[in-house]
């Protein structure tokens, strides 16, 4: 009887905690933007990313024919023009490319690649030369070396190297924020010189706690958002780490709508992947607006103001332009271009907001 009752409310929980009266935002999806060279497909599209000439980069877990079906190298970093003509490949055979999570590009135009695999930041200039690390890979030749396990509690976490981290982004003095991640479960700060500052966070589900920090992002006024994935959740933090506010986006799927991957969430399930942040951008310029796009269903990207309100879903699941499967990461350079990575879909679909 109880179990009957806790999924009764979660049931009923959905709609009566849903934002009202969201607008359906009216897009297109460029057709067969980018432009790879004969013979050669994405992998799963993990990361994308736009600089200041409207070049894009995009980081995909492909280049793993040549290796075993377990734990193969899985990264490339390809970069497009803003055509969505293929430029080159950065990065070529990298030590620090194993399994590509994100890529950014901070306001120097140097391109900033998180690779879960390796545990690493890596931070490359317009050459394509490493000019910083972050983090270090384990190495093959120690005992401990392979999958981590996620013991609870979790080990405690070390400055200066990473779990399976997700994200970086960049304030207005150029100090780093890195998220960390699938284990560390915490926020971890540099300079802009690279060096040290602090961690906050670790596992939990309370004010400044996080289970799964998946996505960052920082305002114009230094605020930085965290997208909290497992705890359904965006977090909002000063650049000090103290935690000021969170919101959850709460708009129930269209009815019907069916997953790319696996069975259709029902009760619990549904409740806790509605409006989870699996990927956060925020736009350039005075006014700004966030896009976050949901993890693999329902799937949908949503265009939310910075105080937590939904301004319009964009969208749905499925496999066809202007449906989505797991958007994994998103690249706002305006308000009506939107970049959407998509890791079931294994493409990027360049959105074009009406």
């Amino acid at each position: 009887m109880k179990k009957f009752l806790l999924a009764w409310f979660v049931l009923v929980a959905v709609p009566s905690l849903a934002q009202q009266n969201v607008p359906v935002i009216q897009f297109d999806s460029v057709p067969d933007f980018f432009k790879l060279p004969p013979g050669m497909n994405f992998g799963e599209v993990s990361g994308v990313a736009v600089d200041s000439k409207g070049h894009i980069y995009v980081f995909t877990r492909s280049n793993s024919a040549n290796g075993p079906a377990y734990a193969p190298s899985a990264a490339q970093l390809l970069e497009f023009d803003t055509n969505g003509e293929f430029v080159r490949e950065i990065g070529k055979g990298l030590y620090g490319w194993s399994f590509a999570h994100t890529v950014r590009v901070d306001r120097d135009d140097n391109i900033w690649a998180v690779d879960k695999g390796s545990d690493m930041v890596v931070k490359l200039n317009q050459s394509g030369r490493v000019t910083m690390v972050f983090g270090r890979r384990r190495e093959s030749a120690d005992d401990e070396t392979g999958p981590w396990e996620h013991p609870e509690p979790p080990l405690p976490a070390v400055n200066g190297l990473f779990r399976q981290p997700t994200d970086v982004a960049w304030d207005s003095e150029g100090n780093i924020y890195i998220s960390d991640g699938y284990v560390n479960s915490r926020v971890a700060k540099y300079d802009k010189n690279g060096d040290w500052v602090k961690s906050w966070g670790d596992k939990g589900t309370a004010a400044g706690q996080f289970r799964l920090p998946h996505a960052i992002a920082v305002d114009r006024s230094n605020n930085v958002y965290v997208g909290d994935r497992s705890n359904r959740r965006i977090q909002v933090f000063d650049a000090d780490g103290k935690y000021l506010r969170m919101f959850t986006i709460d708009v129930p799927p269209s009815p019907g709508t069916r997953p790319v991957v696996g069975n259709t969430p029902t009760g619990a399930a549904l409740a806790n992947s509605i409006g989870a942040p699996n990927s956060i951008c925020i736009t350039p310029g005075p006014n700004q607006v966030m896009f976050v796009g949901e993890s693999t269903f329902p799937g949908r990207v949503f265009k939310v103001s910075l105080d937590g309100k939904v301004l319009g879903v964009i969208g749905g699941s499925g496999r066809r332009l202007k449906q989505f499967s797991g958007v994994h990461q998103l690249a706002c350079p305006s308000e009506r271009e939107v970049y959407a990575a998509e890791t079931s879909n294994w493409r990027v679909q360049k959105l074009i907001l009406q």
